[in-house]
């Protein structure tokens, strides 16, 4: 009913041998993880700050900056903000809040105090910011 495999697997699982291709630990995957949410965040609060600049979004960015530049070894680098149709600022403190939770959950599985600290302080902040114009729903 089944022929027989006649070809050594190229999935070897064998005890002892040695792939060719580099493995990531956990912490180092933590890393780029927390890396890529921060460095997202602080594109979007870059975008912020050409929206309406304030001291507040200013210091932000540059704590990001740091952190960001802490997990990845080396400089941050920064994205001009898109050049589109504007986003509204609302939309914005969203999506910055939702990322700010995300960070916060890879830095406390990762223990890390200061970007756990920072991401929650920036959900608080984004959480807080002006809604902007409310949308009128169908509902009663």
């Amino acid at each position: 009913m089944y022929e027989p495999i006649r070809t050594k697997s190229v999935h070897s699982s064998m005890a002892g041998t040695t792939s060719d291709f580099p493995h990531r630990s956990r912490e180092e995957e933590l890393d780029i993880q927390l890396a890529g949410h921060l460095a997202a965040l602080l594109a979007i609060t870059d975008e912020l700050r050409t929206i309406a600049p304030s001291a507040d979004l200013d210091a932000a960015a540059e704590r990001l900056a740091e952190q960001v530049s802490r997990l990845r070894g080396g400089a941050t680098m920064r994205a001009l903000p898109t050049a589109g149709a504007p986003q509204s600022s609302a939309a914005l403190h969203r999506r910055a809040h939702a990322l700010a939770g995300r960070a916060l959950v890879v830095a406390a599985s990762r223990a890390d105090t200061a970007a756990a600290i920072l991401a929650a302080e920036r959900m608080d902040a984004h959480a807080a910011a002006p809604a902007g114009p409310k949308e009128l729903s169908t509902a009663h």
